[in-house]
């Protein structure tokens, strides 16, 4: 039975990496238009009281709404609705009325919280089955403190240990692509960045199991968009539930030997994690947490090293330059403060992010009557807070569907414009914990890349993201790698 289950998964997985989801699959561009295109009875969310206007939405399609609009469509999806409605409006999805906050004067609103209206309930109706109690999903005084013992596991001391372990693996992961030209780099990328994680976040390599690991991540982060949400068998929603459990028991049977060690993986760093009033995680919070910060740290940095490759590929004259700052550092694994020095894949990186930020929309769920720009929002609204929809605001970026990492240079700083004009970490209190550690491996990564190889795109290629969960390149972007 286990053998018949290995296989099924394996073909499963081998499917899925090439052949695209439905709400991918390419259709004729005036088809997409009309699709698009359509309009939907205008209604207001709720009566708004005096002094206050009514947020605007519509419905969209009986049943589901407006979900598969925006998996399909993603930015394009969300600017639209944004000219359409302005900064503040709401949509049918998931058989629940969402109200959609963009640009950044209502994110600032929101993320800023002031008089703490915004909950992080909202995340709680997508992932609380698959991501229980992660730290994403606190809220107010319970979150500050589990967000103080865990900054004791990101100081930069610990980020110096971090970077040392994870340059071997790139190194390793990257050079063994010499014998696969033409990968579908966005899957190599994926395994690469979970051997990573396994061997920095848990102190060992990976196993047999990674396989399984893996795939238990991949459907307990798409189950959180899935239409039918119920455990359905064969479903989104019941994969998502089968991949927790293998979670938990893969953290929980490693628990007790990382509360008895000393090493330098962000797991035992947890098991030990103090404040300086003696607060600890318990062995609970210890599992949920790592379930989080796994799926977080391998996700967006798959996303956003997938991004950036991507970009380099399209304009060879940015990979080159890149590439001229990493060879000259020699061939050593760099350290913190050798990739500190690349500055240009700063700049790639932040573009990169700016394109396809990694968490394109965050959820939140009012507690109380609330005001957002002069529209009122009753208690028990779910929200959703659209950083896609800052990055490319035509108030703030220049020529924004455009790839320019010059725009983050100190001459130009673009995306000072506004505080919340650039925010693919988030902002506020839920700013990412480990926004550091990520940006570290996707430098380390690029710059293993492009040390080995060159590697391009066809000049008429153009990637297609899919927005099922988190971007993924619909294809799995296929690229031709040629060793230097």
């Amino acid at each position: 039975m286990v053998t018949m289950a290995n296989t099924v998964e394996k073909v499963t997985g081998a499917l899925r990496e090439r052949v695209p989801p439905l709400t991918s699959i390419p259709l004729p561009r005036s088809v997409d238009q009309r699709w698009l295109g359509a309009t939907w009875p205008v209604r207001e969310l709720a009566p708004a009281p005096p002094g206050l206007k009514p947020v605007l939405g519509d419905e969209g399609p009986p049943v589901i709404g407006h979900a598969l609009d925006f998996m399909r469509f993603g930015i394009e999806f969300g600017l639209k609705r944004y000219e359409t409605y302005g900064p503040v409006s709401w949509m049918g999805a998931f058989g629940r009325r969402i109200v959609a906050l963009s640009g950044p004067e209502a994110t600032q609103i929101a993320l800023v919280n002031k008089d703490k209206a915004f909950s992080q309930e909202g995340w709680k109706f997508f992932i609380e089955q698959f991501f229980d109690r992660g730290l994403m999903l606190l809220d107010f005084g319970e979150h500050h403190l589990h967000r103080r013992i865990m900054q004791a596991a990101f100081t930069r001391q610990r980020l110096t240990g971090y970077v040392d372990q994870m340059g071997p693996a790139l190194r390793e992961g990257v050079a063994a692509w010499a014998d696969r030209p033409h990968p579908r780099i966005y899957w190599s990328l994926k395994q690469l960045t979970l051997d990573v994680a396994t061997r920095v976040f848990m102190g060992m390599r990976s196993g047999d199991d990674a396989a399984a690991i893996n795939r238990a991540f991949v459907n307990s982060v798409r189950a959180g968009t899935a239409i039918v949400r119920f455990p359905v068998p064969g479903g989104r929603w019941s994969a998502g539930l089968h991949g927790r459990k293998v979670l938990e028991r893969y953290f929980s049977a490693n628990l007790p030997a990382k509360r008895r060690s000393e090493g330098d993986d962000l797991f035992t760093a947890l098991c030990h994690a103090t404040t300086e009033d003696g607060d600890r995680f318990t062995d609970a919070d210890v599992v949920n947490h790592m379930i989080f910060l796994m799926m977080a740290a391998h996700d967006t940095s798959t996303i956003t090293s997938a991004a950036a490759v991507y970009h380099l590929a399209k304009n060879p004259e940015w990979q080159e330059r890149a590439r001229r700052e990493s060879l000259a550092l020699g061939d050593d694994v760099p350290d913190i403060e050798a990739l500190e020095t690349l500055t240009t894949l700063d700049l790639v990186i932040k573009e990169s992010l700016r394109l396809v930020a990694p968490v394109p929309s965050l959820a939140r769920k009012t507690v109380k009557d609330t005001e957002v720009l002069g529209h009122f929002i009753p208690e028990g609204t779910l929200v959703g807070i659209s950083p896609t929809v800052n990055h490319f605001a035509p108030e703030h970026w220049t020529d924004p569907m455009r790839f320019d990492p010059g725009r983050f240079s100190e001459e130009r700083r673009e995306d000072k414009s506004h505080r919340y004009a650039w925010m693919p970490f988030g902002g506020g209190a839920h700013k990412c914990v480990g926004l550091h550690f990520g940006t570290f491996e996707v430098k380390a990564l690029l710059h293993e890349m492009l040390r080995a190889y060159r590697w391009s795109v066809p000049e008429d290629y153009t990637a297609r993201w899919d927005y099922v969960s988190l971007p993924v390149p619909a294809d799995g972007l296929p690229v031709r790698l040629t060793a230097r």
